[in-house]
């Protein structure tokens, strides 16, 4: 059987990773048109290679389905259920780098750190009469986030696209977005609070803890490690 790596099927993080992996001697190049997601590897025997959207890549993994995988590090906490113990972070590869963030309209000038944040969540629910809501596609480490902060008086609400145009649109108060340069938070009029990073992603190299390997799989294993200087 071959050792199955999972990479990002298009985009940026796809040709980043790509990159990488050809900066340590192994050759990755998509074969077909930009619709086929197939690939070939060059300078390491017995790997295979899988593309697949980042967001699939941490439950192969944890499935077992495939070995290996190049994914965001908050899509991994986000996925997966005590993610440690299904998945090892073997490298962070250096790019790909996005913040997790709460974020408040700037209009609510007296709003900047998680305390304020507790405080105007727990005044909105006696005025309104229903919980402050909070609009992020991030459920777990947000939930988890807030938690461990003492912030209990909110609702998350799902976001799949354009979480940072929900308070405009009069459907959050409140966002939990990934955001790299905050140009798009500030262009819908939205500020992070000071301390309400909830995670800092990269791109990261991650091994299945569950992936039965064979000999062969252990070989290819091997020489990827070397090539990797993984340890």
């Amino acid at each position: 059987m071959a050792l199955k790596l999972g990479l990002p099927s298009k985009g940026r993080l796809m040709e980043k990773t790509f990159d990488w992996f050809g900066a340590h001697g192994v050759t990755l190049t998509k074969t077909g048109s930009d619709r086929e997601y197939s690939a070939r590897v060059d300078g390491v025997k017995g790997l295979e290679l899988v593309l697949l959207s980042a967001g699939e890549i941490p439950r192969e993994l944890e499935t077992g389905r495939i070995h290996l995988g190049v994914t965001g590090t908050d899509l991994v906490r986000e996925k997966l259920a005590h993610w440690d113990q299904s998945v090892e972070e073997l490298t962070p590869l250096g790019f790909g780098h996005a913040d997790l963030v709460l974020a408040v309209p700037k209009a609510w000038v007296d709003v900047d750190s998680l305390d304020d944040l507790d405080a105007v969540a727990a005044a909105f629910r006696r005025r309104h009469g229903h919980r402050m809501r909070i609009a992020t596609k991030y459920h777990r480490l947000v939930r988890d986030f807030l938690r461990e902060h003492g912030v209990a008086d909110y609702l998350l609400v799902d976001s799949q696209g354009a979480t940072e145009g929900t308070v405009k649109n009069l459907t959050a108060e409140a966002i939990a977005d990934i955001t790299s340069t905050g140009e798009t938070l500030r262009a819908n009029h939205l500020k992070m609070l000071s301390d309400g990073v909830i995670h800092q992603s990269q791109a990261t190299l991650f091994r299945s803890r569950k992936a039965v390997r064979d000999e062969a799989e252990m070989a290819a294993y091997r020489a990827l490690s070397d090539r990797l200087r993984l340890g």
